[in-house]
């Protein structure tokens, strides 16, 4: 069953008929996690720019390309796009991680579809109703909606900024989110009809609803109350959407609301056409995204140092796609795989984990950057690191494959575990070749990925003794053609070219 949004005087609820059982509460931790969603689908070539494969990439999509004289440099590697420069600043700061190619097996390019399953933390190959958050809220808050608000429990669970809840924090029964757009225009609910309803489906339903439209009318009161609490050091641009929401979820927390999880957005991503202005790449809708994106991002971070909260919060971006290698005929790029993922505030690794993107000298008009990291790995990393949730419980949340990466430091630095030493031979090859890596006594997994990212073919998944380990690999009927070998494990993840002839 799906809940039903209903936004009513400026904050939207989802509820469900009562008629399912919830279970008990468990308390949460004080810290704050903040979600960045850039709907659309963000071309991740074109934000963080791998320098070390720049001829290539030059070659591909010279239309939408950024001049290499123009890139933020962060290495020697790698630069952000030019309108990221406060980002940049706060990268130099130690206040920006980054992970490469991340995505999942088998990538869905429909918006809908891709989207439906970054929030409910699935795989492809199933749907699921639930969002990652909400069934992490819902383990700690089995019984919510029914007594809550609470004296335990004040304030809301979640917050999204914005006209609707988020499918990130849909429960089993309910959504554990509430959305805002005004904060300071809140006024009380009018509860339905009143006096005995008739015991049937139609009088349960409306005393759900009146039960919703009171937690509604407590929370629109906690919500108003901390926002003229709250206080803003930093200053926001103007006419910038994503800084709006961000600058309110300041002022919230900053007014001692208790909430743990918000979800902002910023829309415009899918950049098929129009992505830069024709011989002007500096300008242009992906240009202004980042721009906003930047400035918004580096105002909340500095504007929650001023307030003191910098230690409390951390953001994480994430798109439901990346976008292609080659650019199109519209000076734009279409729907794509995997793409990097940000995380941002003071206790996050400074560091990039993973290596950059493998562009080959030849690709089709449908290739994307093969999956390197799976992003269910890097929400049950934050989960384990930030909120303090146990493995076991993180595999039955999202998958069981997961697989912990260092993303979360409080303000230590922490070289990411690299696997650069990890290769195939040979390579090319005609009827087989042998992969070889080394293991930290871990579970280890293989996955043959085509150029679009689909996985061809699993190759291993096993828990390996330390050292180092070849594994023979003799495909069946498979094309001639390039294709990827994506290892993935705890002490570091690996995606390399492989060329069948």
């Amino acid at each position: 069953m799906i809940a039903l949004p209903i936004t009513i005087n400026n904050l939207s609820i989802g509820v469900l008929p009562q008629e399912l059982s919830l279970f008990s509460s468990i308390m949460d931790s004080d810290r704050v996690l903040v979600l960045v969603r850039l709907n659309g689908g963000n071309d991740g070539l074109n934000t963080l720019v791998p320098l070390d494969q720049y001829d290539r990439l030059y070659r591909l999509r010279q239309n939408v390309i950024i001049p290499e004289d123009s890139l933020l440099k962060i290495s020697d590697t790698n630069g952000f796009h030019p309108n990221m420069l406060r980002f940049h600043g706060m990268y130099e700061k130690g206040k920006v991680g980054i992970v490469q190619s991340v995505g999942y097996p088998n990538q869905n390019r429909s918006h809908f579809r891709s989207t439906d399953i970054w929030t409910s933390g699935s795989s492809s190959e199933e749907k699921v109703t639930s969002g990652w958050m909400g069934r992490y809220l819902q383990n700690r808050h089995p019984e919510f909606p029914e007594n809550y608000p609470n004296g335990s429990y004040p304030d809301p669970l979640a917050i999204t900024i914005g006209n609707n809840v988020s499918h990130t924090c849909q429960g089993s029964f309910s959504n554990f989110s509430m959305a805002v757009v005004n904060p300071f225009n809140l006024s009380p609910l009018s509860v339905g009809q009143e006096g005995e309803l008739p015991d049937n489906y139609y009088g349960r339903n409306i005393s759900y609803l009146n039960t919703a439209i009171a937690q509604t009318n407590a929370y629109s009161a906690v919500i108003e109350q901390a926002a003229n609490r709250g206080n803003n050091l930093a200053r926001y641009a103007d006419n910038n959407w994503l800084a709006y929401q961000l600058q309110v979820v300041a002022r919230l927390i900053s007014g001692g609301i208790n909430t743990k999880i918000f979800i902002v957005s910023q829309g415009g991503y899918d950049t098929h056409s129009g992505q830069v202005v024709n011989d002007r790449p500096l300008l242009g809708a992906h240009s202004n995204l980042l721009l906003n994106l930047s400035s918004a991002i580096a105002s909340f971070q500095q504007d929650l140092e001023l307030l003191g909260l910098d230690d409390r919060v951390i953001g994480m971006t994430f798109s439901e796609f990346g976008r292609r290698i080659r650019s199109n005929g519209s000076i734009g790029t279409d729907h794509g795989d995997a793409a990097p993922m940000f995380l941002f505030g003071k206790c996050v690794n400074p560091a990039i984990l993973g290596h950059n993107p493998v562009i080959p000298a030849n690709v089709n008009n449908r290739a994307g950057v093969p999956m390197q990291y799976d992003f269910r790995s890097i929400y049950g990393s934050v989960l384990e690191d930030w909120f303090g949730v146990e493995k076991q419980e993180i595999k039955d949340l999202l998958y069981e494959d997961y697989q912990h990466q260092n993303l979360i430091t409080c303000g230590q630095f922490v070289e990411p575990a690299g696997l650069t030493d990890a290769f195939n031979y040979p390579n090319p090859f005609n009827e087989s070749t042998i992969f070889a890596f080394e293991s930290q006594n871990e579970n280890v997994q293989i996955s043959l990925l085509d150029s679009m990212g689909r996985e061809v073919a699993q190759v291993l998944n096993k828990t390996l003794r330390e050292g180092m380990h070849r594994i023979p690999y003799t495909p069946k009927d498979l094309p001639p053609g390039t294709y990827y070998f994506n290892l993935r494990k705890e002490s570091g993840n690996v995606t390399k070219a492989v060329i069948k002839l």
